[in-house]
């Protein structure tokens, strides 16, 4: 039975990371301004800065401020960018790259 459970379990989670990934483009004409914030001082020693992020909220993109996060060993932040496409401007999230 335990073993059907994390069966399950598994196949949720996966479900999960697959719609998560399946989230579409918003295009937008021009590349909004990155607001102007003073970065917070580190919680910790060892914290590592996450930029903000922009999303898409309410027909438009909307910017998420940064934070501070533990590090991941063997791991890299990379800071989310926009990108030109032949419909527009595009946000790409960050992301925890392997090294």
């Amino acid at each position: 039975m335990k073993k059907l459970q994390k069966i399950g379990l598994m196949v949720a989670m996966a479900g999960c990371l697959f719609m998560a990934s399946c989230a579409g483009s918003y295009y937008v004409t021009e590349r909004p301004a990155e607001p102007v914030y003073v970065r917070p001082a580190a919680p910790y020693v060892g914290a590592v800065w996450i930029d903000g992020e922009w999303v898409w909220n309410g027909g438009r993109y909307v910017y998420s401020g940064g934070h501070w996060a533990a590090i991941r060993p063997g791991h890299v932040w990379v800071r989310g960018a926009w990108y030109q496409t032949p419909h527009g401007y595009a946000w790409h999230r960050g992301y925890w790259r392997h090294v």
